[in-house]
């Protein structure tokens, strides 16, 4: 694994990021690549890398995990800004910097993404073309997210408020920097946020479990307005040419994936091959990096990868072809 920080000619700031590794790397050859994009709130060394850019560097592909603009080791100021286009682009940088490297097939790059990173990298390949293939793990539209639970199912109350906060902070007020999730799972519980998502989430980032000094969880509220009118899915219908894969528990929680992961598929008509893989009996955060889930998830996303990158099942390393 390497970890290295890249700057693009019209990048204004550098992206930090985690390439893994197939066995036996020879720079020599090109390998199938992934850009490997993380959840919301998140951070390259928890899921993006550990779990599925792991398992599959080690299946023959080269794996380019990153931070997010405004996030963990990346550039980009205010911090914690949560900026979906942006997101979008930033899987381009990744792409522009992955094509200057000697060992990267240009013709064979996909995609995978997990929770608003699998929302991302579905919104991504509707107009990145060089992204060949896509797989969204338990993927959210974070714009739709924003419009009902987050915003209190009151989006335009939310953008009044965040309009008046960014008039303060223009002003030289302080920035407001929201915390995500509890700061426990006790505090979930004696304040009462035990829904599926919000308790699986806290579990997740705020033990030992997945915590990493890069997964925030915290959100400046008055940048992310735009978000309010984002649609991860928009004109899915006309632009999802490419194979795409959806992968879903059927324990539904309050952030939606199952939902948006039905949607997308559903309105991915035009895919030269769509997959929807469900995992019944388990949730939105066990698939992040629960053993059996997980490896019920790459049991269908291998094959997928492999066949659409050009890639033997048998193959230990890419060879190039």
């Amino acid at each position: 694994m390497k970890s290295i920080k890249f700057r693009t000619a019209d990048m204004a700031w550098d992206i930090a990021a985690l390439i893994l590794l197939p066995p036996d790397f020879d720079e020599s050859r090109q390998y199938p690549t992934i850009v490997s994009v993380h959840p919301f709130g998140s951070c390259k060394e928890q899921t993006s890398s550990n779990v599925y850019g792991a398992a599959l560097a080690r299946e023959g592909f080269v794996v380019i995990a990153y931070d997010a603009s405004y996030q963990g080791e990346s550039g980009g100021a205010p911090r914690f800004v949560e900026d979906p286009a942006q997101r979008v682009e930033d899987i381009s940088h990744v792409i522009d910097h992955a094509i200057t490297l000697p060992y990267v097939d240009a013709d064979r790059i996909g995609a995978i993404g997990v929770c608003g990173g699998g929302g991302y990298a579905l919104s991504a390949a509707l107009t990145e073309k060089r992204i060949k293939a896509v797989v969204g793990i338990t993927p959210v539209n974070l714009g739709r997210l924003f419009r009902e639970g987050f915003s209190n199912f009151d989006p335009l109350g939310a953008l009044d408020a965040m309009a008046a906060q960014r008039t303060k902070e223009a002003r030289g007020g302080d920035l407001q920097v929201n915390e995500l999730l509890p700061a426990s799972l006790d505090d979930a519980k004696r304040n009462g946020l035990t829904e599926r998502d919000v308790f699986e989430a806290t579990d997740c980032y705020k033990t030992p479990r997945g915590q990493k000094p890069g997964g925030a969880t915290r959100m400046v509220f008055s940048h992310a307005q735009k978000t309010l009118t984002w649609d991860a899915f928009a004109f899915a219908e006309t632009f999802m040419t490419q194979p795409m894969m959806v992968v879903i528990g059927q324990k539904v929680g309050a952030f939606g994936a199952y939902r948006d992961g039905m949607e997308v598929y559903g309105r991915s008509i035009a895919s030269k091959d769509r997959q929807l893989v469900e995992l019944e009996g388990w949730s939105h955060y066990d698939i992040y990096d629960k053993s059996e889930p997980v490896a019920l998830a790459l049991e269908r996303m291998l094959p997928f990868l492999m066949r659409h990158l050009r890639i033997s099942k048998n193959a230990k390393v890419a060879a190039a072809l």
